[in-house]
């Protein structure tokens, strides 16, 4: 009774705490264990990020899987009724399947695969658009830095700028008197006015702080074009780049009718003439992939160039 009496009063007065003991009916020590031992989610993880991710995925594929199969059902739906002229998609890919399957065939002179039509069109592409980006972004720097050079050459592309891309090729054909580097000039004066155009609004519009510093820093003129002109003025280039490969290609097909030879264009003209609408069907989805493609990879590039900037 006295050592339970010296044990409360000690406790009262403060100078030692009551120790709890471990019980069978109390397994305190068990249950910190076993807490202790759970596994913890690890630092940054999300288990809904998988599901987040999953969702946004199918909201960017979805839509256009389905509106593509809904166009083509319909597609087959009005095909396939009586006194239908164009073929059905089950007919294209029937009537096409060696084109489809085989590409790359050769069989001499025009007779080659899709492939080899598409690598013609996009080689006279990439010249004709090789030289239209450098003489558009050099025309677009002068008509963007001299306002003398604007009110010079402004009326002048304006005007040149509204003639159709096939107006072009009597002329070139007469000057050229070729087939291949009148394509390549159709090409070129077609892919020229937007990037000239966009190239200069975008000179026009570099911020006077930009060109405040490249005074403070003393910046030679090479120096100032490649560190302050043309960054500043990258997303209007780009911009007018992706407008510039779009012309493009479309003016090839154009003119690839009317000169012949190995080429997309020429293929969809021959097809008709020899009444083969699957093979003009099956051309077209080609030109418009591919067109795709260049838009997709001119701004890929632009979006890399131009990280951490804006237009305006």
């Amino acid at each position: 009774m006295s050592a339970i009496l010296d044990r409360t009063m000690t406790f009262g007065s403060g100078r030692e705490r009551p120790v709890v003991e471990a019980s069978p009916t109390r397994p305190v020590a068990r249950k910190a264990t076993t807490i202790a031992a759970r596994p913890q989610p690890r630092p940054g993880a999300d288990p809904g990020a998988w599901a987040r991710r999953l969702r946004n995925t199918a909201a960017v594929v979805v839509p256009p899987v389905v509106v593509t199969a809904l166009f083509l059902l319909i597609w087959e739906m009005m095909a396939s009724s009586p006194g239908a002229v164009l073929p059905a998609p089950s007919q294209v890919i029937t009537d096409t399947w060696e084109l489809i399957v085989n590409p790359f065939y050769d069989y001499g002179g025009n007779d080659v695969g899709m492939a080899w039509q598409l690598l013609a069109s996009l080689e006279r592409v990439a010249y004709g658009y090789a030289l239209a980006v450098v003489a558009g972004i050099g025309l677009g720097v002068l008509v963007g830095q001299s306002t003398w050079a604007m009110r010079g050459l402004d009326p002048l592309f304006q005007v040149l700028r509204t003639v159709p891309p096939l107006a072009w090729l009597p002329i070139s054909l007469a000057a050229f008197q070729a087939s291949n580097p009148s394509a390549i000039f159709v090409i070129f004066i077609t892919a020229i006015w937007p990037i000239i155009i966009n190239t200069s609004v975008g000179i026009r519009n570099i911020s006077q702080d930009y060109v405040n510093v490249a005074r403070v820093l003393r910046l030679n003129g090479f120096e100032y074009f490649t560190k302050i002109m043309l960054p500043a003025a990258a997303p209007y280039v780009f911009s007018g780049l992706r407008i510039g490969i779009g012309l493009a290609w479309l003016a090839i097909v154009a003119a690839e009718m009317l000169i012949g030879g190995v080429g997309i264009g020429f293929f969809i003209w021959d097809a008709w003439n020899a009444s083969m609408l699957s093979d003009i069907v099956l051309a077209l989805v080609y030109v418009g992939l591919v067109g795709f493609f260049l838009d997709r990879l001119v701004a890929i590039v632009g979006n890399w160039v131009t990280r951490g900037t804006q237009a305006g």
